[in-house]
């Protein structure tokens, strides 16, 4: 099968990762998969691609970046003759701003088009421009995929008219499950973790404050907070004003995030909304213990209801605080969660069982697979979609 996949950038965020064990997943399998970063800005990819992955900068076919309407049209176009020489059976993008973009550009090709959301639409913020562009443009794709099973009908109200739906939950890759249990601490520091960007989105001052109300109970623990973003400065005055500077540290992004995890004794998500929580799912996988924040949506998904990890209220600092002072202070507990976690973890979200929901929703949609007959009544011909 021909599959091509389109992301905005290759950098270091979760739905980069995704597409990376995606498009390494299909193409190790045998299918001919290429990967279209569409960013303006060419940029190197932060995951590691097989050698069987096409990798295309968009950039290099547009030539002088232009802004405004023109640079736009003349991206448009570049996009569209890309998707025209990859000669795809089905493409599939990700995140809203790619999702609108490849709508256009596939307009009128007979190529099946799968757009996915990567976050909780009604929760994300996105402005009045991207939820108006989405509300007309996805019900022209062939399918629309969310992450959670509490998305679909919020997102039903908010883009009525969409062809067909399916929840589609990210896959972690098989080297994961290949990963050491996680390291006892060298050193007699307890480490309790975060990942994510430093985002307003991520609500690390909200982590930061539930640590500081139980870190003189558990002074053996340290709070590590992985990722880069715009409220680093912030973040730290807060930590510097609480005087645990030598307690709670940000070293930025790591390019061994599971490597960090295995070093960890506990994990937390304070997020104001996800879209799935793929640190969590990560970290849960590798046996590491966890607590989360109930946010819209992933991670009572991802929990099974709390069941697998600690889940609070959201935005609820006390209730947070009591259940780190659960999970650091309570040896058993953190095992008995690693346990149920990681098995729980490794059932639902391996890649080869995602990618039979893949190839379930290709076969739906009509998309060529190859292995089987089309039916008639998703014929190729169906695809032919009208320009608005």
């Amino acid at each position: 099968m021909n599959i091509t996949l389109l992301v905005s950038s290759m950098g270091s965020g979760g739905a980069e990762r995704v597409a990376a064990t995606l498009v390494n997943a299909w193409s190790e399998r045998g299918d001919d998969v290429t990967l279209i970063a569409t960013y303006s800005r060419k940029r190197p990819c932060f995951y590691a691609l097989s050698e069987k992955v096409r990798f295309i900068h968009l950039a290099d076919r547009v030539g002088k970046r232009r802004g405004g309407v023109v640079g736009y049209i003349e991206r448009q176009l570049a996009l569209r003759t890309l998707i025209r020489e990859s000669r795809a059976d089905v493409v599939v993008s990700f995140l809203y701003n790619v999702n609108v973009a490849s709508v256009l550009a596939t307009m009128g090709q007979r190529v099946p088009l799968i757009v996915c959301e990567h976050n909780d639409p009604s929760a994300d913020g996105r402005s009045a421009f991207w939820k108006l562009a989405t509300r007309l443009a996805y019900p022209h794709a062939d399918a629309v995929t969310v992450l959670t099973e509490n998305v679909v009908e919020p997102f039903r109200a908010m883009v009525p008219g969409v062809r067909h739906m399916t929840v589609l939950p990210n896959p972690l890759p098989p080297e994961l499950f290949s990963q050491p249990a996680p390291a006892a601490s060298v050193d007699g520091r307890l480490r309790l973790v975060s990942f994510g960007r430093l985002h307003p989105q991520k609500n690390y001052g909200l982590l930061i404050d539930a640590f500081a109300s139980v870190a003189q109970r558990f002074a053996h623990w340290d709070l590590t907070i992985w990722g880069e973003g715009a409220e680093r400065a912030l973040l730290q005055a807060r930590i510097d004003e609480l005087g645990l500077k030598d307690r709670v540290f940000m070293p930025g992004v790591t390019n061994e995030p599971w490597l960090e995890m295995r070093r960890a004794q506990a994990f937390a998500m304070s997020s104001r909304f996800e879209g799935f929580g793929l640190a969590l799912a990560e970290s849960m996988a590798l046996g590491v213990p966890a607590v989360a924040v109930d946010c819209p949506s992933g991670p009572r998904d991802i929990t099974r209801d709390g069941q697998d990890a600690l889940l609070v209220p959201p935005n609820d600092r006390e209730a947070l605080a009591d259940a780190l002072a659960r999970l650091l202070g309570d040896e058993a507990l953190r095992g008995e969660l690693a346990r149920k976690g990681a098995q729980s973890i490794r059932e639902r979200y391996a890649a080869s069982a995602i990618l039979r929901i893949w190839d379930d929703l290709f076969a739906r949609i009509g998309a060529c697979t190859g292995n089987a007959e089309q039916p008639a009544s998703m014929s190729m011909g169906s695809h032919q979609r009208q320009v608005l």
